[in-house]
Order: structure tokens, then C-alpha cells, then sequence
């Protein structure tokens, strides 16, 4: 497959962009300084693109099988970085025809299992507090998503952890995996991957935990 990685140089990005390589897929990893991909993937093919440049961006989505995107705030100070920038994504998707869409999200934007355990509802809350503004933009940006053209997908997982890829953990369509507390950043850009050619996902966020 022909795919596009936004936010190719953050931890989820560079995994995407590495095991779809290792996969053997086509891919473009849109970054704004090639500096800052790590050794091994600095040399394969990618493109500096200017999220500012409507036409850069329609550039780098424009014959795509889909999209994936690890675009975010890096820290608590979300402002409106999720939303504004996947805007500008969806908006070139839109103009280039190219409907695959996948983000990265969070699971306390998704609904809270019913049978959750007291321990995980009041940590879940306790996150929630100190991260409103981060929850508060990938809401919005879900929002975005929502009212777009795209065949989009939200993947929504719980406290990221720099671990080793498994490929073993559980997926919930359109909810949360119960006590679904971790889930390691190599593991969420394999279910990026993996839901590509997922019809079920289409239209949904999905929850990803160990």
C-alpha cells in the first residue's frame, strides 16, 4: 500500500513509519526537520512538508491507500494542536479524493466500560483532570473527524509506554478495552496498521489496552 505519516517524527509516528516499511508498504513520512527522524528511517523516503502549505500537504495525500496520523500535543498544554492540524489533513484529503483516514486519540475521549472497576474510574478521573486540555482538543479533533468526508478512524489507548511491540492485545470498536491500563507505543502503531482494511473501524474510534 501507498500510505502517508503525519507526525513522523513522534514515537508513535516513527513506529508507524517503521513497521510499515518492515511491512513493505510505500510510505511518505511527512516531517517539518528530517534531522529529527532516527537512524535507519532518515534515509528512506519522506517528505518535508510545511502544514501551513495547502498545496505541500495536498501533495503528500494525494494518491494514498490511507493516511495515518500521529499529529498531538507533546505536553499539557494542548491549545488546539490536534484539531487545527488534522483539519488541514482532512481538508487536503477532501480536495485530493483520498477518504482512508487514521489518528491517534486517547481512551478517556471514548466512553468509560460499565464494568470498569472503582480503581480504574478514579484514575481514569484523576488523568482527566490533570490532562483536560489534551482530552479537551482530541475531543474536538474527533469532533472533526465526525463531520468530515473521510473513512476515518480514531484509535483510542489508555497510558502509553515505550515497550516492545507484541502484537497481542485487545481492540474494542466504538468502546474501551475494561481495565485497559497501558498499552506500549510500538503495539498502537501496529493496530493503526492492522486496521487499515478493517470495515468495522470505519467511522469509529477503537479502543486499544493490554
Amino acid at each position: 500500500m501507498r500510505l502517508t505519516v503525519f507526525g513522523a517524527t513522534g514515537a508513535v509516528g516513527q513506529e508507524i513509519v517503521r513497521q510499515a516499511m518492515a511491512g513493505g508498504h510505500e510510505v511518505t513520512a511527512v516531517v517539518r526537520d528530517p534531522a529529527r527522524l532516527p537512524e535507519g528511517l532518515g534515509a528512506e523516503p519522506h517528505t518535508v512538508v510545511p502544514l501551513g502549505d495547502p498545496a505541500a500537504v495536498r501533495a503528500a495525500v494525494a494518491g494514498r491507500h490511507a493516511v495515518l496520523s500521529g499529529l498531538g500535543a507533546r505536553g499539557r498544554k494542548a491549545g488546539d494542536v490536534a484539531e487545527r492540524l488534522t483539519r488541514r489533513v482532512l481538508e487536503a484529503m477532501e480536495a485530493e479524493g483520498t477518504r482512508r483516514l487514521l489518528v491517534v486519540s486517547a481512551a478517556p475521549v471514548g466512553p468509560e466500560p460499565a464494568d470498569d472497576p472503582l480503581l480504574d474510574r478514579t484514575v481514569r478521573k484523576v488523568i482527566g483532570a490533570v490532562l483536560k486540555e489534551v482530552y479537551a482538543d482530541l475531543t474536538r479533533m474527533e469532533a472533526a473527524l465526525a463531520a468530515s468526508a473521510a473513512d476515518w478512524t480514531s484509535v483510542r489507548p489508555p497510558k502509553l509506554t515505550n515497550g516492545p511491540l507484541t502484537g497481542t492485545y485487545r481492540t474494542v470498536v466504538g468502546g474501551t478495552p475494561r481495565s485497559g491500563r497501558s498499552i506500549a507505543r510500538a503495539d498502537v502503531a501496529h493496530a493503526m496498521l492492522t486496521l487499515i482494511d478493517e470495515p468495522a473501524a470505519v467511522g469509529q474510534g477503537v479502543g486499544v489496552a493490554y
